[in-house]
């Protein structure tokens, strides 16, 4: 089927910006959903299944409002606002689900759903699709919540940002963010300097997230009156951390001692955000993670909050989505694999056992 869809209002410069240089941005978007766009003037014809059409036009509007409003729709940009398509899509049909299974418990479980902004001093911040809307809000609102899923999500990335819309409206006096400072295939030894420089390279993803949202003069300034303080996980035993905001980053990588040790740091006025990929544990093989243990221990306590996140919330390049999902392919082989080897070697022994009592009667 096709569909038109028409912007009489949009000069050259604005289709311009629309389009991308030679179309890149028409061309991105069909390859992307898989439909045909053709284009005259502010005339777009957009040809493909139903679902691919709605979600370019939608995509189309979006991009015609941002022409109107900048000069230039860098390609990060269009990627995002492609992926905040496709994850609203899909929110949806989960909230269709859900309601569909449990209508009498949750008549208006889809209507209460309020958009959620964060302020910086860059700007506002707006989660994108309704998983990091609903992480946010948990961690605005809960004292302890965790926030799980792979690479690209926007797990620590938000969490820093309601850490800095909390600071900015003085509802707590600080922010400490922390890491285990635990290698990842290569060694601390070998990098030069003092502790504090060897862990540098590992905090670095939390310091491009403040440098963003509140710039590099503001930062240094917090980070020298202590109102930001960086600093590895083992640094934390024997503190009381009060009226904070706390972000536990790379949990994956605790041990189950030092995640015991983390949670009963909290105190007064203070809130606790965990994050983690629990799919690359980079601790010694054999070890068990404190991030997958807490989940397992805290998963009854109903004030905190988990939200759990999958490929469809990456809003990286859409490779890594891609990348995520093959992998997580590739692990379910995996365990199917063991699964059916194991099996095998029950079978096997049950076989040699039964020959054993066979021989020893005779």
């Amino acid at each position: 089927m096709n569909r038109h869809v028409i912007f009489e209002h949009l000069t050259q410069a604005h289709l311009k910006t629309m389009l991308g240089e030679y179309n890149h941005h028409l061309k991105y978007i069909q390859t992307r959903l898989d439909i045909k766009i053709s284009q005259r003037q502010g005339d777009f014809c957009l040809t493909g299944d139903l679902t691919g059409i709605e979600r370019g036009e939608r995509i189309l509007y979006k991009l015609a409002d941002e022409a109107q409003n900048s000069k230039d729709i860098t390609p990060e940009e269009l990627h995002l606002i492609i992926q905040s398509s496709i994850s609203r899509d899909q929110d949806i049909e989960d909230d269709e689900k859900q309601a569909a299974s449990s209508d009498d418990e949750h008549p208006d479980a889809a209507s209460e759903f309020t958009p959620i902004s964060l302020r910086t001093r860059k700007g506002r911040i707006i989660p994108r699709g309704g998983n990091q809307q609903s992480y946010v809000k948990n961690v605005l609102t809960s004292d302890v919540s965790f926030g799980i899923g792979p690479a690209g999500t926007g797990k620590t990335y938000l969490a820093v940002a309601c850490a800095v819309d909390m600071i900015e409206r003085n509802e707590i006096e600080r922010i400490l963010l922390v890491r285990p400072a635990v290698e990842a295939g290569e060694k601390l030894g070998f990098l030069p300097g003092d502790l504090s420089q060897k862990i540098d390279p590992y905090l670095r993803p939390l310091y491009d997230a403040l440098y963003e949202m509140l710039g590099f003069e503001k930062v240094g300034k917090m980070l020298e009156r202590q109102e930001i303080e960086v600093a590895p996980l083992a640094y934390m035993r024997g503190r009381t951390l009060n009226n904070s905001f706390v972000i536990l980053d790379e949990a994956q990588n605790t041990t189950p001692e030092q995640m015991k040790m983390f949670l009963t740091r909290l105190g007064f006025g203070s809130r606790a955000v965990i994050t983690g990929d629990i799919t690359q544990v980079d601790l010694p093989r054999g070890s068990k993670s404190g991030l997958t243990q807490a989940l397992e221990i805290l998963s009854g306590i109903e004030e905190i909050h988990i939200t759990k996140f999958d490929s469809k919330d990456v809003v990286r390049h859409q490779l890594v989505q891609k990348i995520v999902e093959a992998y997580d392919v590739f692990d379910d082989e995996q365990l199917i694999l063991e699964e059916k080897r194991k099996q095998e070697r029950l079978a096997e022994q049950d076989r040699r056992a039964a020959i054993a009592n066979a021989a020893a009667k005779l």
